[in-house]
């Protein structure tokens, strides 16, 4: 594909998006409306509506299901009353959802985790464009979740904003107040605006959800069915200027090594306009993230792990369009090549430290989407160390990067968008530099029953001792999304030389692939069940150049929830006939196998129950001459709920495959394959006690454990995609051994209190222990004696972030000055 056919893909696209754009409308149906009055005197938000804020004001009610049944109205005993009022400062929202108290579930969380709650939610749209929704949950237990919301991403529950809620029981049900500082929201200076109002709420005990204006499940997305929120009038944006100092204080033990650190540094949030919002980290520390679940990688594929950094997790929505945005890149392991002599060794460093960080996005009133990433990271550099003469160097192998995006989104008619992307990285001097761009359109049609999803995408890699490169990628899907019965078809296609992989993540390209999916799902209880779905599918798989064969499978899958809540299915995979690997060997040259089966299932019992239980086995095996390939893999998840502040979890997985056949080793020029023995046994352990909605204990656990063991006689490649022992190699003759007995081990202890509203202490104990070896017969407890020989890596940090409300020091000022 040359850059012109990459214009003509792009003009055809840009041709019937706006030919589907004209041809759309928002679906028009009754809306609700709830007329808001301003207040002089805020309520107090202490979960007891005596306020006289809330005497007068309009009542939201006759909430109508929408799952498990569609259009069911509460019984009176089970009415929800819903109030809001205004000043200039926030919206106050007070609910009264009434219930039988003793059948209120509640479980103490953290942040963000619904756990086993009934909530109650309210989602704002200050746009009224049915998809920019920011959306607000107070649990019955009084903790808060809260996310954004549109038909691309679905709700992004990594975006955090601090607001205030309380909870209060009552003997007929239970009370909620809330208060949404304006700050917490993007909205215009407007004279009587209108904006999309939406309330929710769940029973957990039935899984059962509530809505004020009603939704329907079977069609369109649920901005479309938003009620109206009038009579905010003469309210200003606020300056939104929000800081967030924090430091770290960290010591590490390994081996006999102790060191200490402490760090400073500040997260900022300012709004520059009314809408748009610069997020920045100054000096950023990133000790106390998550640990990765590393797992031993024998395929041709890097292996990956999801961000863990909270400012690379929350409001990256508009970075996410075109898939060109993995953010672990920012901060990976370094890109350059070193340049060693037979009598050197290097010790290079696993990261690269990030300097600073920002983030600017927003969304203007008419839906057009503007994202601005940056991030810096510092020069890196190797130790290098001559074996014979113990003479020491250092080589940098990542200089001073600099990333960056750029992203257009416009959206348009309640469902629809088109997006340009462009992400860039620039490295100092002669290293490796690249660029990507991606136009991306997402269509609705005017009934909302038709989707097409469509992106051109091209690279461009500048390497470090090679010549630049241009790439293309192109995808198209089109699909039936309304209705029980929905189908879709696909094509994705990239050449040889497309590679986002500086700040994006391909794990291959060289594909020219067709699909086709048909699925059939009910949307209210039938017979014993809440719900069910099935669906089929069929792949054709090509290399893009040479446009050859490379496999074909299809298969189907069955999902259900009974009505006492327990959950069910089933899977089937078949790849008939012979199927070509073109990576497994490392060389380009194709690796057959043949007539694949994978099948299996899974149960998951009722959460709500103090005791449950997720179990799930996938068997599989191969048809092929010469060969004795199966195995399964089998995951029992126990869950206990003491009471509700306690969750422990255990999980155990067993995976075995005996007869498997893949890369081993390179010697003298070729890839060296093997048949082998693989079994992986990974525990791992899940504790959290929060003592209340500001204070939480939590433990996680892993213990990783995976042994491969290869038959003697290895294999050479023929360029048939055959293999053959006549080269004579064994495990004992191609420079070492390929078994592996490799193991990781992690513990978490940590302890997190809000001691005040966004201001949080967090106390984290880490021990860590890390072994690779070719003992791939030692059995699971002589690996694990080994594993304990190893040194440790202890770490200890405590980081205190205090949150700074720029409106609220204002105030104070102001108040000084009154009472002078």
């Amino acid at each position: 594909m040359n850059l012109r056919s990459l214009f003509l893909i792009l003009f055809t696209l840009l041709n019937y998006t706006f030919a589907l754009a004209q041809d759309n409308e928002v679906m028009s149906k009754d809306k609700k409306s709830l007329q808001i009055e301003r207040t002089s005197i805020a309520p107090k938000i202490d979960g007891i509506l005596d306020d006289k804020a809330w005497v007068n004001a309009e009542i939201a009610t006759g909430f109508i299901e929408f799952r498990p049944e569609i259009g069911n109205s509460l019984e009176p005993e089970q009415r929800t009353e819903v109030k809001m009022t205004y000043d200039d400062e926030a919206i106050y929202i007070s609910a009264y959802l009434y219930d039988d108290p003793s059948l209120i579930m509640r479980q103490f969380t953290s942040r963000d985790n619904f756990g086993q709650n009934d909530f109650f939610a309210v989602v704002l749209n200050p746009n009224n464009d049915a998809q920019n929704d920011t959306q607000f949950f107070v649990f019955s237990s009084g903790q808060q979740a809260d996310a954004i919301f549109n038909p691309t991403i679905g709700e992004d529950f990594s975006w955090n904003a601090v607001w205030e809620s309380a909870v209060k029981m009552q003997d007929d049900g239970w009370t909620v107040e809330i208060k949404l500082p304006y700050r917490t929201l993007r909205f215009t200076d407007q004279e009587n605006p209108t904006w999309g109002l939406q309330f929710h709420r769940q029973f957990r005990r039935y899984r059962s959800q509530y809505t004020w204006n009603p939704f329907d499940p079977t069609q369109g997305n649920i901005g479309l069915y938003h009620g109206e929120l009038k009579g905010l009038n003469n309210i200003k944006p606020p300056v939104r200027l929000n800081l967030y100092p924090f430091s770290t204080g960290i010591v590490n033990s390994f081996d006999g090594d102790t060191d200490t650190d402490l760090t400073f540094g500040m997260d900022v949030k300012f709004g520059l306009t009314d809408n748009f919002t610069l997020d920045a980290t100054l000096v950023p520390d990133f000790s106390q993230a998550g640990f990765d679940n590393v797992v031993l990688n024998l395929g041709p594929f890097e292996q990956t792990f999801s961000e863990q950094r909270q400012f690379f997790t929350e409001g990256v929505e508009l970075f996410s369009k075109g898939d060109l945005f993995f953010s672990r890149r920012v901060g990976n392991s370094p890109s350059g090549q070193l340049s060693l002599t037979d009598e050197e060794e290097a010790n290079v460093p696993n990261e690269v430290k990030v300097l600073n960080a920002i983030k600017i996005s927003g969304r203007t009133k008419k839906g057009l989407g503007v994202g601005i990433f940056n991030a810096v990271t510092e020069k890196t550099e190797a130790s290098i160390t001559n074996i014979v003469t113990g003479e020491k160097r250092s080589e940098v192998v990542e200089p001073i990067s600099n990333y960056n995006i750029l992203v257009i989104d416009q959206q348009f008619n309640g469902n629809s968008s088109i997006s340009l992307i462009n992400t860039n990285v620039l490295r100092e001097g002669n290293f490796r530099d690249a660029n990507a761009t991606a136009l991306v359109a997402n269509i609705q049609n005017k009934r909302n029953t038709y989707r097409i999803d469509a992106q051109a995408k091209m690279s461009n890699v500048k390497y470090q001792f090679d010549d630049a490169e241009t790439g293309f990628n192109t995808s198209f899907f089109i699909g039936k999304t309304h209705g029980n019965w929905r189908y879709s078809v696909d094509h994705r296609y990239a050449d040889t030389k497309y590679d986002i992989n500086d700040l994006g993540l391909n794990f291959r390209n060289n594909f020219n692939n067709f699909g086709a999916d048909v699925s059939y799902r009910i949307f209210e209880p039938k017979g014993n069940l809440n719900s069910y779905r099935f669906n089929a599918f069929i792949n054709y798989r090509n290399l893009a150049n040479p446009g050859t064969f490379t496999g074909f499978n299809f298969g189907g899958s069955y999902n259900a929830q009974t009505k006492k809540l327990n959950g069910y299915g089933f899977r089937l995979n078949i790849e008939p006939g012979k199927q070509y690997d073109y990576f497994e060997s490392r060389d380009g040259r194709p690796f057959i196998f043949e007539n694949i089966v994978s099948f299996g299932g899974f149960y998951s019992s009722n959460y709500n129950k103090k005791f449950a239980l997720d179990i799930r086995i996938d068997p599989f095996f191969i048809i092929e001459d010469g060969r004795d390939l199966a195995g399964f893999n089998f995951n029992f998840r126990p869950r206990v709920r003491p009471n509700d502040k306690l969750l422990l979890i255990y999980s155990f997985d067993f995976r075995r495959a005996n007869g498997q056949r893949g890369y081993a080793t390179f010697f003298d020029d070729q890839p060296i394959l093997g048949e082998r023995n693989r079994q992986t046994i990974t525990n791992s352990i899940s504790a959290n006690y929060t003592f209340n909605p500001f204070n939480t204990l939590a433990l996680s656990f892993r213990h990783y454990w995976d042994t491969v063991n290869y038959d003697n006689e290895l294999f050479t490649l023929l360029d048939n995609g055959r293999v053959t022992t006549d080269s004579g190699y064994t495990v004992n003759n191609v420079g070492g051994s390929p078994n592996i007995n490799f193991s990781t081990w992690n513990i978490d202890l940590s302890y997190s209190w809000q001691f005040a509203p966004g201001s949080f202490l967090t106390a984290l104990y880490r021990n860590q222990l890390f072994n690779f070896d070719t003992l791939s017969e030692d059995s699971y407890s002589q690996s694990l004696d080994t594993l304990f020989d190893q040194p440790t890596q202890h770490t200890f940090s405590v980081r205190v972030q205090y949150f700074i409300d720029f409106n609220g020091i204002k105030s104070v000022f102001k108040g000084n000055k009154s009472a002078s």
